[in-house]
Formats: C-alpha cells, sequence, structure tokens
C-alpha cells in the first residue's frame, strides 16, 4: 500500500465547494429557525389595512409652500465695486485660469489697449476659461460695465463708469405723475 497523496482531480473540487458551502447555508439556517430567528414568509404575515389602502388623506403633504413675489421697485444696478466682490473677485484677485490680477498693470495693459467696448463685450459674452458674465447671468450689462470698469481703472485705465440708464418702470412713473393735475 502507498501513502502517497495522489491530489483532487478538477471534477471532485467543482462537486465539494458547491457541496460545502449549500451544506454550510443549511446548517446555519436550520440553527436559526430553532432559536426563533427566522420568521414567517411576509407574505404569510397580515399587513395592517391603513398600510394596504393608503388613502389621498394619508398620502397628503403636512404643509405647503407658496413663494410671494417681492415687488422690489425698479432695478438699480450694482456699482463696480460690488460685483467684483460678489462675482469677479473670485477669479480676478488670485489670478485663477490665467485672469489678468485686479491691480496688476502689466497683465491689464494689452486688454486696456483693445479698449473699453471689447473688454465689455468680452465680459458680457465670455471669452476663453472666462465664463459670460462670470457666470452669473442675473448681471445687467450695465453692471458688467461697471465692473469692467473698476478692475481696469484700478489695473491703469481710465475708463469713464457707463450712464445708468433709467429703469422703464421710474419712467412710466414720472410721466404719470406729470400728466396729472396739479391739486
Amino acid at each position: 500500500m502507498s501513502n502517497e497523496y495522489k491530489g483532487s482531480s478538477l471534477w471532485q473540487l467543482i462537486l465539494v465547494i458547491p457541496g460545502a458551502i449549500l451544506a454550510f447555508t443549511l446548517i446555519i439556517s436550520l440553527i436559526a429557525k430553532s432559536f426563533g430567528v427566522a420568521n414567517e414568509p411576509a407574505a404569510a404575515v397580515a399587513e395592517p389595512v391603513a398600510a394596504v389602502a393608503p388613502s389621498d388623506e394619508n398620502i397628503k403633504p403636512e404643509a405647503t409652500v407658496e413663494v410671494a413675489v417681492a415687488d422690489a421697485g425698479p432695478h438699480v444696478d450694482k456699482s463696480g465695486e460690488e460685483v467684483v466682490k460678489a462675482v469677479c473677485g473670485m477669479c480676478h484677485t488670485a489670478g485663477l485660469m490665467n485672469a489678468p490680477k485686479i491691480g496688476d498693470n502689466g497683465q491689464w495693459v494689452p486688454r486696456i489697449a483693445q479698449g473699453y467696448d471689447v473688454l465689455v463685450s468680452h465680459a458680457i459674452n465670455g471669452i476663453r476659461s472666462m465664463p459670460a458674465r462670470g457666470g452669473n447671468p442675473a448681471l445687467t450689462d450695465g453692471e458688467v460695465a461697471n465692473a469692467v470698469v473698476h478692475m481696469a481703472n484700478a489695473s491703469g485705465a481710465s475708463f469713464k463708469a457707463p450712464v445708468a440708464k433709467a429703469a422703464p418702470a421710474a419712467d412710466a412713473k414720472a410721466a404719470d405723475a406729470a400728466a396729472a393735475p396739479a391739486k
């Protein structure tokens, strides 16, 4: 007799490994069942009537939110400094994404040479890495122009801030007041 181990064949392993896993699973489930850990299937348990048939009353929201429209009056353009602090300063203060730093005349000279109108157009429409309106679509053309003037003047330009346009609502109220008879 030879006491030499011949090894397992592939087919023996294919049968023994899943069989061992199945046997282990059955033993664990029998132990769980005997200690009451495994319960009846969920379908056998009767559910409360309220959970089975929810009505509109059960699923309606607790409260609703209504947003009132605020009448803030005519829009007044923000100053260039306000726009730069709120929007432009993030990139133009630190020079992120090759944005010219505010106050660095060397970076601004070629841009200032392009002229006020070109700079404002680039700021409104976007150029290279800079998004249109600095990424804030709520800014008006006048606010963007104010910001361009503020940054360019802080960097060696001598642009004049654009004249703020009167809001149409203010013009209408002024016209109504002028047309009303004096008392």
